[in-house]
């Protein structure tokens, strides 16, 4: 459920893994944009702002081959993002001068769609400026997302091989795994010299996920093949060449992850096991220099909201104490006699809610699920008009990152189609993905959620390229979350445990509103925070610790699910309230998706015109 790279705006991407310094001296300015007036260019004040777009989207593209990957496009397909500190000060200079560029339009002169854009993008610069106060307290790496795991995973489910020079690029990007590990290494000592740091038990993770990367051939001599060279060798030995060629490039490839990526992992491995003992004690981001206020940064981010750290706090014991009474009607509806904590024990513990942990059993889940969005597709079309062209496959967490990552995520499609939306259900531990949440679950991450949501962002027509990337998490995930109450809405939840665990999958999110400001403002232990999760959820011990080790690696970003879907729903019903029997469910739910990812407040402002549009009818 994590908000992914590819989500993010061409602005953030160009300020990827950006976390404070101004720009270097001797770091050139960049030159702004040349924005002339129509009748020196010709152009409309319209056709400016478009051509802007354009060209700032083109130019952030090429300063990300991953971003360009992810897109589908191979111009840098050998090569990795530059995160060195010289990139990190140009973005930022680059970022500046836009700034600056923007105050050139005549906003009298663009039409509402257009003014709602150039908000957007500055809306995108602004935010991206207030981070690089703090650069260096975004942890460079940690146990869920960093770059050990990042590697494999995109070079297996992003970098295709339908050709012998994708092929070529493949071992380029593994003999460029020396340079960007070597950058990644230059900024976990940066860190250090300000004193940020992962807690100490994240670090063991680490080595251990970096460590099973680089287990196999031609690593060891083992008979069974490495995560990657297995990859590539699949790709390779699908492609309609020569056997001689696949050969050869089998041979580039084993001596590129010898000579390239093995010596990095050991030297990241190193720094991972230096750094372990110089991080300070505790879990939450007040054990940094100016935690408090970075973590209102990271609430202010992740939320696009000024909501406090107790605000969010009190905001989630309030929707935890609603959420358990509306349990306690499933409760009475399957007659189970017991106190609300009992009924979690059963529920968590009770075989019957549960697939064996078996390749028949993990199947199954994997059927289920694809099952339930297929059911879900069905109905779509009744409670949406704009509708996602792009096919989603539901797919298992691969075995190499399994341990250390989350319960479940989505993964967009490429924007020209050479690759589905992917559904990840993580069924390392099947006692952590009950069947009675199977639903929401696939809801959630699939269709009408992520799936639905993100594609049809990259598939909209008549709005710039960068407004369908932008990153406003409160947004995307109070999106999906939403739509598992609109499910119920829909008549899906037919098994009253079903509905239960739609209701634990909601309580989970306002759980997180109380642990993660518990953990990073009120100085509570991993230990404390998964102890809540336990008592208040029907989660197994295994899924709070996994999740509250994610809440500390990624401080502020689970606020966002609790937070969006609170809005969306406020602002459905006062629709329902003020338009009556006008209420179109298309309507609203195009209303909402029609502009991309935007911020709160700006979805209230379109909300709210949607509605006096209607009632005007």
């Amino acid at each position: 459920m994590k908000t992914s790279l590819f989500s993010l705006t061409p602005v953030a991407l160009a300020l990827l893994t950006l976390t404070a310094c101004s720009p270097a001296n001797e770091t050139p300015q960049p030159k702004a944009p040349d924005v002339k007036s129509q009748s020196e260019s010709g152009q409309t004040e319209s056709q400016r702002l478009a051509t802007f777009f354009e060209n700032s989207f083109e130019d952030d593209l090429k300063r990300s081959p991953l971003f360009q990957s992810y897109l589908g496009k191979k111009w840098d397909y050998d090569k990795w993002d530059d995160i060195s500190e010289d990139e990190k000060d140009a973005r930022i200079a680059i970022a500046k001068n836009r700034l600056k560029t923007l105050e050139n339009f005549d906003t009298l002169k663009l039409s509402d769609q257009e003014n709602l854009s150039l908000r957007l993008y500055k809306l995108g610069i602004e935010r991206d400026l207030a981070n690089d106060e703090f650069r260096h307290h975004r942890y460079i790496v940690h146990q869920f997302r960093a770059a050990h795991t990042q590697v494999p995973s995109f070079l297996i489910n992003i970098h295709s091989v339908k050709s012998k020079e994708d092929a070529v690029a493949y071992i380029g990007r593994l003999n460029n795994v020396s340079t960007y590990f070597d950058q990644v290494i230059d900024q976990m000592k940066i860190r250090e010299k300000v004193g940020v740091f992962p807690p100490k038990w994240a670090y063991d993770q680490m080595v251990d996920a970096s460590e099973n990367v680089i287990k196999g051939a031609p690593f060891d001599d083992s008979d069974t093949p490495s995560t990657l060279l297995n990859d590539f060798q699949n790709k390779v030995n699908a492609l309609d060449i020569g056997e001689s060629e696949k050969t050869t490039l089998l041979t580039d490839a084993k001596s590129a992850l010898t000579a390239s990526v093995k010596p990095a992992y050991t030297r990241f491995i190193n720094e991972l096991e230096h750094q372990k003992t110089l991080s300070p004690e505790g879990d939450g981001v007040w054990r940094l220099p100016d935690g408090d206020k970075w973590y209102q940064n990271r609430l202010n981010w992740f939320t696009t909201t000024d909501l406090t750290a107790q605000e969010v706090h009190d905001i989630g014991l309030e929707n935890v104490q609603r959420i358990h009474n509306a349990m306690r009607g499933i409760m009475k509806e399957v007659g189970f006699e017991g106190t609300l904590q009992e009924f979690f024990v059963f529920m968590r513990e009770d075989d019957q809610f549960y697939l064996p942990s078996t390749p028949e059993g993990r199947q199954q889940y994997l059927d289920d699920a694809k099952q339930a969005i297929d059911d879900m597709r069905e109905m779509i079309p009744e409670y949406f008009g704009i509708l996602p062209e792009a096919p989603m496959i539901v797919k298992r967490v691969e075995a190499f990152r399994e341990q250390s990552a989350g319960k479940a995520f989505y993964q967009s499609p490429a924007q020209d189609g050479s690759r589905p939306g992917i559904y990840y259900a993580n069924l390392y531990d099947m006692k952590a993905m009950p069947t009675y949440q199977l639903e929401a679950l696939a809801y959630h991450e699939g269709i009408p959620g992520h799936h639905m949501q993100r594609t049809i962002a990259q598939e909209l027509d008549g709005i710039p390229q960068f407004q369908k990337f932008l990153s406003f998490t409160a947004y995307t995930e109070g999106w999906g979350l939403y739509t598992e109450e609109l499910a119920k809405d829909m008549g899906f939840y037919e098994d009253p445990y079903s509905d239960f665990g739609r209701l634990a999958m909601e309580l989970w999110r306002a759980c997180r509103l109380v642990v993660d400001t518990g953990i990073h403002a009120k100085k509570w232990s991993r230990e404390k925070a998964v102890n809540y999760l336990v008592e208040n959820t029907p989660n197994p011990e295994y899924d709070a610790q996994k999740a509250i080790e994610r809440y500390i690696a990624m401080p502020g970003q689970a606020t966002a699910y609790m937070i969006g879907k609170l809005k969306i729903m406020e602002l459905r019903e006062k629709a329902m309230n003020e338009l009556g029997d006008n209420f179109d469910w298309k309507g609203f739910h195009d209303e909402v998706l029609k502009y991309g990812p935007v911020p709160l407040s700006m979805l209230e402002e379109n909300i709210d015109s949607w509605i006096a549009t209607q009632s005007a009818m």
